[in-house]
């Protein structure tokens, strides 16, 4: 009998550890005042190689007119060490009109080196990043707290199967009124490349909340306009969440 209370007490017990916090932000995209689409980022705990991990989930994808125009359906998904905030694996599946792209890719740390599906292996940067840890590992790692207004922090990135610096300059404080509530945030300006849709390289920004460091509103300087990707729900584990 106490075989079989031990063995129930430690399946409840690892069940407890395995259960998995998730937070869950819903956007919608705007063009000035009309809808373009819809936008979600999923965090939740999870373990890579027996290590703790999280793993982030961003898709985005237009509706309407802006579908019709643009026809985009992009997912990126990460797993990050939970300690490091460093990327493990990440994944683009990109739809946009008739392109398509789909690429894997393993990170190496320990060895300073990545796999991608796309062209093999190759040497990489100490601290590499990808496009959607980055922004998480600039606030995580509490480069917040050792950088003034206006000034940059630059960051290996891997992004498109190629390795680029990407400079986040920090723009200061502001307040960003949402579905939730006004939330303090921070102002975050990444500069990437223009490609075919941004109509310049520093033509992003960030806001992240000061409290809950997630991004609240983000937005995009197109060359069809301005595109807005604004807060209208966050879940912790199935829980809404308003602001205080």
């Amino acid at each position: 009998m106490k075989k079989y209370f031990a063995a129930i007490v430690l399946t409840v017990l690892l069940v407890q550890m395995l259960t998995a916090k998730e937070e869950r932000i819903r956007y919608n995209l705007k063009f000035g005042f009309v809808k373009g689409g819809e936008a979600e980022l999923v965090i939740s705990d999870t373990i890579f190689n027996n290590t703790k991990a999280l793993h982030y989930y961003m898709a985005g994808r237009t509706t309407g007119l802006t579908d019709k125009l643009f026809g985009v359906n992009d997912i990126y998904e990460t797993t990050v060490d939970a300690q490091t905030r460093l990327p493990l694996k990440s994944i683009r599946n990109i739809k946009e009109g008739k392109y398509r792209y789909y690429n894997e890719t393993l990170y190496f740390h320990d060895a300073d080196s990545i796999y991608s599906l796309k062209s093999g292996g190759r040497e990489a940067p100490e601290n590499l990043v990808d496009i959607i840890s980055v922004f998480f590992y600039f606030i995580n790692n509490h480069l917040m707290e050792d950088i003034e207004q206006g000034e940059e922090v630059t960051l290996p990135t891997f992004h498109a199967d190629k390795i680029d610096d990407v400079t986040v300059q920090y723009l200061g404080e502001t307040t960003v009124d949402t579905d939730l509530g006004k939330i303090d945030c921070y102002i975050l300006s990444p500069t990437v490349r223009k490609g075919k849709l941004l109509n310049r390289s520093d033509g992003l920004k960030f806001f992240i909340s000061k409290e809950t460091k997630m991004p609240i509103l983000l937005e995009f300087d197109m060359r069809v306009g301005a595109l807005r990707a604004i807060l209208q729900s966050y879940k912790i584990d199935g829980k809404e969440q308003v602001a205080k």
